[in-house]
């Protein structure tokens, strides 16, 4: 099973050594068959690239690579053998407005479904939501405009109740809002069953654990398995 880097930038060409017959002689029903195989061995895998924060880059996790929630959809696609590779994209720290200015080097690759998560450093920021609703239109404009086939998957965001019930309802409905004007399937709350269980989640109560990761990639693949048929 193929792991998936953080960074997740440049993706490797993907080699299938083909595996030769231990008799001298092939009949032509076994050649084909092989032939085949090899071509759809060697097919290249559509992308997926998770474009977020800690959240997606699996902030904290003793292993990141396998744990963080990108990772869980990954194996899942693997396990399925869907014609599909994960990238993960997250940045520990990112904003809304980092993410706008990032977005340009990520889609040197292509990309074939994109899904973003970022908003939740500007909600404990306190950054105005028309300023984090300004900045997620302009990196799905930019997306659009570079790959206008790719489909794109939203993760929505909450904030804590202790930043204002105004500014909370605000920052909510940005999500819906986004996902709405740009036909984007819309995952409603990405911590959902997890955020303020301190059970599933690391000392700061903020990023989930291993445990809490698994939930977290649930709540994705329940939207993001349509997208991907």
């Amino acid at each position: 099973m193929n792991k998936i880097t953080l960074t997740g930038i440049l993706l490797t060409t993907l080699t299938i050594a083909g595996c030769g017959n231990s008799g001298k002689t092939t009949n032509e029903h076994t050649q084909a068959a092989a032939t085949e195989t090899a071509q759809t061995d060697s097919a290249p895998k559509k992308i997926v690239l998770f474009f977020g924060d800690s959240l997606t880059a699996g902030y904290g996790l003793d292993d990141p690579a396998n744990d963080a929630f990108p990772a869980v959809i990954s194996h899942k696609i693997d396990s399925l053998k869907l014609p599909y590779k994960v990238v993960n994209a997250g940045l520990s720290g990112e904003t809304t407005a980092g993410g706008n200015g990032r977005i340009n080097w990520l889609l040197k690759q292509k990309t074939d479904v994109f899904i973003l998560e970022l908003g939740a450093n500007d909600g404990l920021r306190g950054i105005p939501v028309s300023e984090t609703a300004k900045n997620l239109q302009a990196i799905v404009d930019k997306v659009k405009a570079k790959y206008p086939d790719a489909k794109l998957v939203l993760l929505g965001m909450q904030v804590p109740p202790n930043m204002g019930a105004d500014y909370a309802g605000k920052f909510k409905n940005v999500f819906p809002e986004l996902a709405k004007k740009n036909n984007m399937a819309l995952v409603p709350f990405l911590l959902q069953g997890v955020g303020g269980v301190p059970s599933l989640n690391q000392g700061d109560g903020i990023h989930p654990t291993a445990q809490g990761a698994k939930i977290v990639a649930d709540n994705v693949w329940g939207v993001l398995k349509d997208v991907l048929k």
